[in-house]
């Protein structure tokens, strides 16, 4: 399956998916340092800088399709150790998330973020990728879980499509002939 890891840093996504028989085909990551640490590991594989710049159209045109699209959004937003201005704070780019998964609508979605993110933003997350058709798990694993000597939850995010990745696909709860833009019964 072909990943596109989105706010990579220094590619930990990738680095645990390739294990797993992934295929990171493109990154996104817009700090200079984390991108040198990329272009070391992954000469081959094209790194985008700014997500808010990066389009469904330019990859698509660049012969980037991904099954897969992971990534760790800016936990700013929603830590207790920030203001937890959620959809306020400029640092907020789950939408910008949201605008490539519509524009490539990949099979499967998986994202990471703080705890706070529960209490703040995570149901808007839920709501608009099930609006676009995708079953989500959202489950918390404490860093303690994988013998961290600490507890740090993190929210994990697993979006499963119920459509083929084709925008013709209808999204769920829409009739079929309605996402095909049907003339069906209408004079």
């Amino acid at each position: 399956m072909k990943v596109l890891d989105l706010f990579s840093g220094i590619g930990g996504f990738s680095i645990g998916l390739e294990k797993a028989g992934f295929e990171t085909v493109a990154f996104c990551e817009i700090e200079p340092y984390c991108r040198g640490v990329l272009e070391h590991h992954w000469p081959d594989t094209p790194i985008y800088g700014d997500v808010k710049q990066l389009t469904g159209e330019q990859l698509k045109a660049d012969g980037i399709v991904p099954d897969v699209i992971v990534g760790g959004y800016p936990c700013q937003p929603f830590s207790v150790a920030g203001r937890q201005r959620g959809e306020k704070d400029p640092r907020h780019l789950w939408p910008e998330v949201h605008r490539l998964i519509r524009e490539l609508r990949p099979r499967w979605v998986i994202c990471e973020n703080v705890s706070g993110h529960i209490k703040l933003g995570l149901d808007e997350v839920l709501a608009t990728l099930e609006a676009e058709g995708y079953t989500v798990w959202p489950f918390v694993i404490p860093a303690c879980s994988v013998d961290a000597p600490h507890k740090r939850d993190r929210v994990w995010i697993v979006g499963n499509a119920q459509h083929d990745g084709s925008l013709a696909a209808p999204l769920r709860g829409e009739p079929e002939e309605a996402s095909r833009g049907s003339s069906q019964g209408q004079e």
